[in-house]
């Protein structure tokens, strides 16, 4: 038997699957579960997303993107049943516990994880990271080039240290006012 007797009941599981298959593999897990007709036994199949902002080409783009890539969550009742049927689907590499013995996700893991995914505000995403050399493109510094000693995700700004008058200054700018050098 692949399951334990404690995992008998609803809950959330973790699947393994191959990276950029999530997708694929939730739609493949709810065609084989009705097709089963097992959707007393297997409630919701989940790939989980959040809203991020990504600046590309100097414009903001609102983009979803996989919290967890290579995974996929399932919210089910184990039993020998369910478990070979979600296990053999394409796409599926195993559920994530020890051996081939289930570990569902505890409540307080999965509230977590729906409070993020809820998130209404997207962060901001940048290509730059902390002593990143960069080229400030607009506002009252531009043409300078700095380093990146800070970055607020959450704002959109990064500080850049540009050297004004022989001296480091940190200035504040928008995400979009910088290039990569």
């Amino acid at each position: 038997m692949p399951y334990q007797k404690e995992n008998i009941g609803r809950h959330w599981y973790v699947l393994h699957t191959y990276s950029g298959q999530e997708d694929k593999v939730a739609e493949n897990l709810k065609q084989r579960i009705k097709s089963f007709k097992m959707e007393d036994r297997v409630f919701d199949i989940l790939v989980p997303r959040e809203k991020s902002i990504k600046i590309k080409d100097g414009e903001r783009k609102i983009i979803e993107e996989k919290i967890y890539p290579g995974y996929v969550l399932i919210e089910m009742i184990v039993d020998d049943r369910t478990w070979y049927v979600v296990r053999n689907t394409a796409g599926v590499t195993g559920f994530l516990g020890t051996g081939i013995t289930p570990v569902p996700v505890s409540l307080m893991e999965m509230g977590l994880l729906q409070k993020k995914i809820k998130k209404q505000k997207p962060k901001v995403k940048t290509d730059f990271n902390i002593g990143t050399l960069v080229e400030i493109i607009d506002g009252a510094f531009k043409n300078f080039s700095g380093k990146v000693t800070a970055i607020d995700s959450e704002k959109g700004k990064i500080s850049v240290a540009v050297d004004v008058f022989g001296r480091e200054t940190p200035v504040e700018l928008d995400a979009l006012q910088v290039k990569k050098t």
